[in-house]
Parts: C-alpha cells; sequence; structure tokens
C-alpha cells in the first residue's frame, strides 16, 4: 500500500458501469433452473504472450462495458490497458477469460505479498490478519471481475454463476486460502454484487486497525475458498 502512487483500480472500477444492454444474453421463459450453467463459457488463464496478442480485444470488452460516447469509451479503454500492463509484472498475476465463440468475461489478481505491494491505494489499511495470511502466501488479490450485466443480476448464489466460477478459479490455482478487494465506500452496488457472490466485510483485530478501516475511502472485502 505505497502512499506515493495514485489510486490504482479496484474490483468496483469493473463492476460498476454495467449498466447497459447485454449483448450476450438470451431469451428466457421464466425462471432458470438446473445445478449447472448453459454450455458454452469455459475458463482458461492467458500465458504473457497470449495476454499481449488480446490486449487490445480486452480493452475493447472493458470499454464496452464502462459506456458513455466516443470520448469516454477511449479514456476508460487507454486507462485500464494502462493499469493492466502495470498490473502483468507483479510476480504470480493471472488473468483469466471466459469464453464461447467470444469473449464474455475476466478476471484477474496477484498473490499478495507482506513486503508492501501498492495494489490497494494510498489511504486504504489491511488488518493484522490479511498481513500474516500474505506473509504466509495464502492471500489473493483479485483486482477485478469483468462480467456481462446477466451475471450480477441472475443466479449470483449458484455455484456455476460466471463470477463465481472465475473469483475460485483465481484463488485455487495459486493455492490461495482468501482473496481479498478493495471497493470504494460510495459503490453500493458493487458491493452488493460481491457479497451475492460471497465476499464479506473484513474485520480489523485490534480497536486500532477497526479505527483505520473506517477512516480508509474503501472498503477492504474477503472471500474464502
Amino acid at each position: 500500500m505505497n502512499m506515493t502512487v495514485p489510486a490504482p483500480p479496484t474490483t468496483t472500477d469493473l463492476l460498476r458501469q454495467h449498466v447497459g444492454p447485454d449483448r450476450h444474453a438470451t431469451r428466457r421463459t421464466g425462471t432458470e433452473r438446473g445445478a449447472s450453467p448453459r454450455e458454452g463459457e469455459r475458463l482458461r488463464p492467458l500465458s504473457r504472450l497470449q495476454l499481449e496478442d488480446r490486449l487490445q480485444e480486452l480493452g475493447d470488452f472493458y470499454a464496452e462495458a464502462s459506456g458513455g460516447g466516443p470520448w469516454a469509451w477511449n479514456q476508460a479503454r487507454d486507462a485500464f490497458l494502462r493499469r493492466l500492463a502495470a498490473d502483468v509484472r507483479r510476480p504470480g498475476f493471472e488473468l483469466l477469460v471466459a469464453e464461447t465463440t467470444e469473449l464474455t468475461g475476466c478476471a484477474y489478481g496477484f498473490p499478495a505479498r507482506a513486503d508492501g505491494p501498492a495494489w490497494e491505494g494510498p489511504d486504504a489499511h489491511l488488518p493484522g490478519k490479511l498481513l500474516r495470511l500474505a506473509a504466509s502466501g495464502r492471500l489473493f488479490v483479485v483486482r477485478g471481475i469483468l462480467v456481462p450485466p446477466r451475471v450480477r443480476r441472475q443466479n449470483q448464489g449458484r455455484a456455476w454463476n460466471l463470477a463465481r466460477r472465475m473469483q475460485r478459479r483465481l484463488l485455487t490455482d495459486h493455492g490461495a486460502v482468501t482473496g481479498v478487494t478493495l471497493v470504494r465506500r460510495s459503490d453500493r452496488a458493487t458491493v452488493e454484487a460481491l457479497r451475492s457472490w460471497g465476499w464479506r466485510y473484513v474485520r480489523g483485530d485490534s480497536p486500532q486497525e477497526s479505527r483505520a478501516l473506517l477512516r480508509s475511502p474503501f472498503r477492504v472485502l474477503v472471500l474464502g475458498t
């Protein structure tokens, strides 16, 4: 948590603007039932070389989700690609894509390190219990989850929900027992989406840490495997 760099994006940036029509949605009649998703979406991690080859596609996908006019579209796209280029250099970085015949989602992050990673922004604070977990190599920063609007609105509690599948895969691929992410306190929609996917608020393990968490502009959410 470096005090000298601008606050980087959190899951907030990737989720909060999914309010437009879903170009991947299909027609439904009644409530969807069953224990597994419709066939199609498969998850796979991208290698560094594959990620480089698909940067433009990922940027377009992010910008489409952000909405707005051409100027806003280009601004969101460029900012996302700059942040992604910085994150991809972190040890253990992984980016998953979900695909049918086209890109339908992505999620990415990296293992937390106890020696002071700068992922969390200038004013955020992790309680001591999470720092100790980072020191053991069992804490994973879920930096972003980008999914179609339907994933936020439907079947959030199902194990096969696309967001749940991607976040679980990120943790299990790295042997992590806990995921952590940050959400701006003002972004209630993103908090609600994350909590519907199993995330919960973190609690400080001392009065001093609890007060620091309350002063932070971010909420710290955690996810267990």
